[in-house]
């Protein structure tokens, strides 16, 4: 098939440019594979849909802000042209995403993020990280990602990737990384203050030392009901009126040793069944959480917004096909 797809885009691309449907047809069978989009490929997304599809919104706890319940990982645009970044910002905003999200570890991203998203900083949510825990290196990272998205501010920023307790106690020690937000926010750099975790641990002592406003993991089928990963951290967060963001929605496992990368922004085996993928996003998204990061890559953001066309919280019966599924599966993240 995906043989076919690539003569098939080869010798009759300029068939495929002027036929909505077929190329809307490529996208399809392109998201589950390694195929790249192009920009003609990106403007015809969403064509023949209806004219008033938007993304629906969901309130990103006690902030009250409204964002979309699929956000834009910005992570796809590393090594991404300029030009490709910017036509699936505009294709994103046409169909009604307002939360961005993006950091200094992605690679070239936050460049390219940037003058794609301008045009319409004003109406998104933006959200940045750092991964520093000292404070110097805390006050570069923040300064630098203001300058490359040329904004003067961040809706939402955050600690990123906090996977230990010493991951954590640097960042809260004198000279820590949260002195530095904690200024920011005074400074009116930042509006919100959250962070991403890759453990339980980590997550829970984070909240203990510090009233966020938002907790950002991995929430994920397998991890969940496998791997006992992702309930903890979602009941408390809950319990404090935090705005919930769920990563690894459509993840299935990690990398084999040797296995080839699934596509060079997603470090992790992604579903690639369809109608799993799409069982994978409801699990999540029929939890309490405020907005979805789908993996990085262009294809699987565009997917991820095309089942929402038809989206419904998942059935007792689809959610037992998941865990037959998770108990074979081993699972991304585990609390260990």
């Amino acid at each position: 098939m995906a043989e076919y797809l690539v003569l098939n885009y080869i010798l009759h691309f300029q068939s495929i440019k002027y036929d909505p449907m077929k190329r809307r047809e490529f996208i399809h069978a392109a998201a589950l594979g390694s195929l790249a989009l192009s920009i003609p490929q990106v403007r015809a997304f969403g064509s023949t849909w209806s004219n008033n599809f938007e993304l629906p919104k969901r309130v990103l706890g006690r902030t009250g802000e409204r964002v979309s319940t699929i956000a834009f990982g910005g992570i796809m645009l590393n090594d991404h042209s300029p030009e490709f970044a910017k036509e699936i910002v505009s294709k994103a905003i046409e169909l009604g995403v307002t939360y961005f999200d993006v950091a200094p570890s992605y690679g070239n991203a936050e460049a390219k993020l940037g003058p794609a998203l301008k045009p319409y900083r004003k109406n998104c949510f933006l959200a940045c990280k750092t991964h520093e825990r000292g404070s110097e290196g805390a006050e570069k990272t923040l300064n630098q990602s203001l300058t490359y998205l040329e904004t003067d501010y961040f809706d939402l920023f955050q600690l990123h990737a906090i996977t230990t307790r010493d991951d954590v106690e640097k960042a809260f020690a004198p000279g820590g990384a949260m002195e530095v937000i904690e200024k920011a926010k005074q400074d009116g750099k930042i509006r919100y203050v959250g962070f991403s975790a890759h453990s339980v641990e980590a997550a829970l002592l984070a909240m203990e030392k510090y009233d966020f406003d938002t907790a950002m993991f991995p929430l994920n089928f397998a991890c969940w009901n496998a791997g006992d990963f992702g309930p903890q951290i979602y009941e408390k967060a809950l319990s404090r009126n935090m705005g919930v963001i769920a990563l690894k929605a459509m993840a299935l496992t990690a990398n084999k040793p040797g296995q080839e990368k699934y596509d060079k922004n997603v470090w992790y085996q992604p579903v690639t069944d369809e109608e799993t993928m799409k069982l994978a996003l409801k699990f999540t998204l029929s939890k309490e959480i405020a907005t979805a990061i789908p993996p990085g890559k262009s294809t699987l953001f565009l997917k991820a917004i095309e089942f929402m066309k038809d989206y419904k919280p998942i059935t007792p019966l689809e959610s037992e096909k998941l865990m037959a599924l998770a108990a074979q599966t081993p699972p991304l993240f585990a609390n260990k």
